[in-house]
């Protein structure tokens, strides 16, 4: 049996918490911390961070579509973040840190419109996520690759990561990898 696979491209703050989350959710593959949406071609972390190349901190998540639906990547995306907080998260304040959805095809932008469109009333104020289509995606640097899983103890992943990933694990119990 060969195993399917679609690709999402999301951003909704820091990339660590984002990848920690996908890589537990049932059906993902692999999911990569990097880059989408700027002007520069291969950015640092740094020049991302100092906001000089447009681009947003996501993470890739390559997913099997017959364990999991583009809708629930969705679900989980809007779960695990605010889509209310224009270029922040937290205290991650700047547009890398912008509610993102870079989408590969025009049936996932399609059922990513009709997600916000389905979520707009759940929160207090409008929602300000993104919709665009994902033109490059540059994997972010090595170190940041699985950093929750190989930093749990630094004091941001004790304090934002771990949090978001506790708030995933109870909201979707049966929806965790093996």
């Amino acid at each position: 049996m060969t195993e399917s696979r679609e690709i999402a491209t999301l951003g909704g703050g820091c990339f660590w918490c984002l990848e920690a989350v996908f890589s537990e959710l049932e059906g993902v593959i692999e999911a990569v911390s990097g880059y989408s949406g700027g002007q520069v071609e291969n950015p640092s972390y740094e020049k991302v961070c100092g906001g000089e190349t447009g681009h947003a901190e996501v993470v890739q998540v390559t997913f099997d579509p017959m364990a999991v639906s583009y809708t629930e990547i969705l679900e989980v995306f809007f779960a695990i973040h605010d889509p209310t907080t224009l270029n922040r998260q937290g205290n991650d304040v700047g547009t890398q840190y912008r509610s993102v959805i870079f989408t590969h095809s025009e049936q996932q932008k399609a059922i990513a419109e009709a997600m916000i469109r389905k979520i707009a009333g759940k929160w207090a104020g409008p929602i300000v996520t993104e919709v665009a289509s994902c033109e490059k995606f540059f994997p972010a640097e090595d170190y940041h690759q699985g950093y929750f899983a190989n930093n749990s103890s630094r004091p941001y992943c004790q304090f934002v990561v771990r949090p978001k990933l506790q708030d995933f694990r109870a909201k979707f119990p049966g929806r965790l990898k093996a």
